[in-house]
């Protein structure tokens, strides 16, 4: 609208100045002229001012039927935006809506899976739990058995103790754990390899005796169980001069016991020139080696060797291996013999084939040579027949 009123404004604008142009040019003409000029200017001004009304009011028409279409196409937008809104927020409600019933179906299936795995896991836990329950019943009854194996225990080992304090029944202990040796090793009753209360030509009768061959030679085992001041100096109860006195005691029980069987059991003529001492308690066995070095010692002079259970089923073992590898030689000896003997036949027997193969191959030559002959003779008969079937035609 304001440009409009500035257009109107620059005609009126060039209309006076060519008007004013005119008067320049003709001001010599008469007033009448100028009059006319004037009164046209007004007219024209008249004519303007009604074209500028006219417009003006056209362009307030225009403006409100523009306000109007404004007005209109706003309140069309605005139902269109509604109603866009409208459908967008019911499609996001059904999406909504859809989606939250998937998710709740999702949930449910999980809740249903994780109570499955709850469920299973309760139930392995259960039967775990009851498996555990029952692996513990059945151990407190073996934890039972074995409170009563003890008890019986202790009663056997009150009686192993009232056993052991006298000697005669120490010496028999120690023999029946002795023969249990020698048989797990070498057998029951094999009288080739050992004898058990083996005499002597001096008259003594040793615990057993091992037959073994040269250099080692039959081989004296004695068993001996020097108890009474071995307990005694082990007692911390006791003051340290009995302790000591009892060490005494237990070196020179000791080194009687090595005496006795250095010179009751080695016999250079009979038996080998050393022994064996047997002790059946490994503690005794074990003080010695750890504390008492001498008694080692004046065995060793003696030809003495002091063994343990464990030891000497070690020393058995080895001595087994020995007499195993000297009966594997002398097999050995006599399987080289055999196989000199098979050699020796083998040659016959090689011999006497070279001349069979040459019988063979004089014999062979002579069938080829009567195969010809017989070839020979059987074509002068095909010959012989097919002159006579000729004549004959």
């Amino acid at each position: 609208m304001l440009g409009i009123y500035f257009l109107l404004i620059i005609l009126i604008g060039l209309v006076v100045i060519g008007l004013y142009r005119q008067k320049l040019g003709s001001s010599e003409h008469p007033n009448l002229l100028i009059e006319q000029q004037n009164k046209q200017i007004i007219d024209e001004q008249q004519r303007m001012e009604k074209r500028l009304q006219q417009t003006n009011f056209q362009m307030l028409d225009t403006i409100g039927q523009n306000n109007e279409r404004i007005l209109e196409r706003y309140t069309q937008f605005e139902r269109t935006i509604r109603g866009q809104l409208l459908q967008h927020s019911t499609l996001i409600n059904d999406q909504l809506q859809r989606d939250f019933e998937q998710l709740n179906e999702r949930i449910e299936v999980n809740l249903m899976r994780i109570n499955d795995k709850v469920n299973e896991r309760l139930d392995s836990s259960f039967n775990q739990t009851n498996e555990t329950f029952q692996n513990i019943l059945v151990r407190l009854a073996k934890i039972d058995e074995a409170q009563r194996k003890i008890e019986s225990l202790s009663t056997d080992i009150v009686s192993l103790q009232n056993l052991l304090t006298d000697k005669k029944s120490r010496g028999t202990y120690g023999e029946v754990q002795l023969y249990q040796i020698l048989v797990s090793v070498f057998g029951d009753k094999n009288d080739r390899l050992y004898q058990t209360q083996y005499k002597l030509s001096n008259g003594t009768i040793v615990d057993a005796i091992l037959f073994a061959p040269p250099p080692l030679g039959n081989l004296p085992i004695d068993s001996k169980f020097p108890l009474e001041n071995y307990q005694r100096m082990m007692d911390r109860t006791l003051l340290e001069l009995e302790r000591q006195v009892a060490t005494k005691q237990f070196k020179q029980d000791v080194k009687r016991h090595i005496d006795d069987i250095s010179t009751k059991y080695i016999r250079p003529e009979e038996t080998s020139d050393q022994a064996i001492l047997f002790m059946p308690a490994e503690a005794i066995f074990a003080e010695i080696n750890a504390y008492h070095q001498d008694l080692i010692q004046y065995a060793q002079e003696r030809r003495v060797w002091l063994v343990s259970p464990t030891t000497l089923m070690s020393t058995l073992t080895t001595i087994q291996v020995i007499l195993n590898n000297i009966e594997r030689d002398r097999h050995a000896i006599v399987i080289q013999q055999e196989l000199n003997k098979l050699g020796d036949e083998f040659k016959r027997y090689k011999e006497r084939w070279d001349k069979l193969s040459k019988h063979i191959d004089t014999v062979s030559k002579d069938v080829k040579e009567i195969h010809i002959t017989t070839e020979k003779i059987g074509t002068r008969f095909d010959s012989i027949s097919n002159v006579e079937l000729e004549f004959k035609e």
